[in-house]
């Protein structure tokens, strides 16, 4: 045999095997069957141009045979047979896969996904045929269990919107007034009597389908609490049931990671009409139970895992038959509240701490007039802050041709003002009693006429002064300027008191 015919036996063989093997043997039932339903809810990504146009279709019966089929009577008959009895947890003994009631809660699960599935098929095609008459329901009631319910009510005559009880259970009010608006300016055509008895076949089994989905769901909650109880009790018995169904059995449950458990029941289909931006990516039947939805949606995703994890444990309690009276699920579910509670904790106040005391201890401080005075004499003179200060965005001159750097600062330049200055600092100034400054401003006074060398005016200066009326006249200059440092000496002195007048005594 060459090498050509020996890569063709191979390939070969993988067809057979792909073929045998079409379904994963994780998602095999008990009774070795492919699990109709799946981590992603059953549909795979249905594309709208593949879609099928069910507007042609002469019935639904044509389409939707699940409601005919053999399995859904079956399944149906044995729920009515086992819902009349009770059972309990010492009942169960041995791998619960191997109890017939177990059997028919797998099967039951598989039927509500397939139920899923029929009504979605329903829909579309309730939706075909009655776009004729108002093809702007679809948009306006986007639920399809509701849209049903609305097609059946209103049928050809869209004026029953208007003051409808039985449409008011349906919707809400706004949206009833939203319909019968829309009604009044449809371009939609009456529909024929035929067409009207497909729609109201076709809504009649829809809502007989999702009559008998509750009603499985019912049988299985109420079954949850002897096959697997902890599990029940941390996420409830509808959620316990509907991924336990989806992994294939409780024993394949336990064997599964947390990681993969919070992805059962995750949506991937993308439905004509609706709108895909709602699914939310790996969000199971977990993340959209009431324990996880009671939480803000920014912890949900955080919840959820949390929840999977004890969910994980809760289940491999059960499948050996241990806790029965459902204890470790109680203490689970504890945990989970505990921190579901520490996660929504408003954070702690934020306390402003004062400074720390300094580490390094006091020192000792010299005072008095002679400490003054040696830091008054040590002190920078105005001739060194200015050789110190320099002029920004000037180049300045070395002062020594051979000390390149050393620069005289301001000294010397315009506008640097005197180059020496008394250092006068009012903390160490001398301090001079009121009665001395009043002797000193009384020697600084002069009387008199003014001397040049004392007031600095020119020497030129003459008491002759010319007027018009007797030409020369012999005037007293300072006279004025005499009077006026008298008034200011009296009123406006700096070493002035203030003057104790004395009262009359009244007559």
């Amino acid at each position: 045999m060459s090498l050509a015919d020996e890569l063709l036996a191979d390939l070969e063989e993988a067809g057979d095997e792909g073929e045998d093997g079409l379904y994963p043997e994780e998602e095999r039932d008990s009774d070795g069957e492919p699990n109709q339903g799946s981590a992603d809810g059953g549909l795979e990504d249905i594309p709208e141009e593949m879609e099928v146009d069910y507007s042609k279709a002469e019935s639904v019966a044509s389409i939707a045979k699940l409601r005919n089929s053999k399995q859904f009577s079956e399944i149906m008959d044995k729920i009515s047979e086992y819902i009349g009895k009770q059972r309990k947890n010492s009942e169960v003994s041995g791998p619960v896969e191997a109890d017939p009631e177990y059997r028919l809660i797998v099967a039951a699960n598989n039927l509500t996904v397939e139920i899923d599935n029929e009504l979605n098929i329903i829909h579309k095609f309730t939706r075909d045929k009655y776009s004729k008459r108002f093809p702007e329901l679809e948009s306006l009631v986007p639920d399809s269990l509701d849209y049903i319910r609305t097609v059946k009510e209103l049928g050809n005559n869209l004026e029953k919107c208007k003051n409808n009880e039985t449409l008011q259970q349906i919707l809400t009010n706004a949206t009833i007034m939203v319909v019968s608006v829309t009604a009044s300016t449809t371009q939609g055509s009456l529909l024929s009597e035929d067409e009207l008895k497909q729609l109201e076949e076709a809504c009649d089994m829809a809502l007989e389908l999702n009559q008998s989905k509750h009603r499985i769901y019912e049988y299985v909650e109420s079954r949850m609490s002897f096959i697997a109880p902890n599990l029940s009790i941390i996420v409830g018995a509808s959620t316990a049931a509907k991924i336990m169904g989806i992994a294939g059995g409780l024993t394949n449950l336990s064997k599964m990671p947390a990681c993969n458990l919070m992805l059962l029941g995750a949506q991937r289909r993308t439905l004509s009409g609706f709108s895909s931006t709602s699914l939310l990516p790996h969000t199971g039947f977990i993340y959209h139970c009431d324990v996880v939805q009671s939480l803000p949606p920014d912890l949900r995703r955080k919840a959820a895992r949390l929840v999977a994890s004890k969910c994980t444990l809760a289940a491999r309690v059960d499948s050996f038959h241990e806790s029965s009276d459902g204890k470790v699920g109680y203490d689970l579910k504890e945990e989970i509240e505990r921190k579901f509670d520490k996660w929504q904790e408003p954070p702690p106040v934020k306390q402003v701490k004062p400074l720390p005391a300094p580490l390094d201890g006091q020192r000792k401080k010299r005072g008095g007039r002679r400490y003054r005075k040696m830091k008054e004499r040590l002190g920078l003179t105005e001739i060194r802050k200015h050789a110190n200060r320099m002029t920004f965005a000037e180049i300045e001159d070395d002062a020594y041709q051979e000390d390149l750097g050393f620069s005289l600062g301001q000294l010397g330049k315009s506008g640097s003002g005197r180059v020496r200055q008394a250092q006068v600092n009012e903390a160490t100034k001398a301090r001079i009693s009121k009665s001395l400054q009043r002797t000193l401003q009384k020697q600084s006074m002069t009387y008199g006429g003014k001397s040049t060398v004392r007031d600095r005016s020119s020497g030129t200066s003459s008491s002759v002064a010319f007027t018009p009326l007797q030409g020369l006249e012999i005037v007293n200059p300072q006279a004025a300027e005499k009077k006026v440092a008298e008034a200011n000496q009296k009123y406006f002195s700096n070493m002035a008191e203030f003057l104790k007048v004395k009262k009359e005594a009244k007559m």
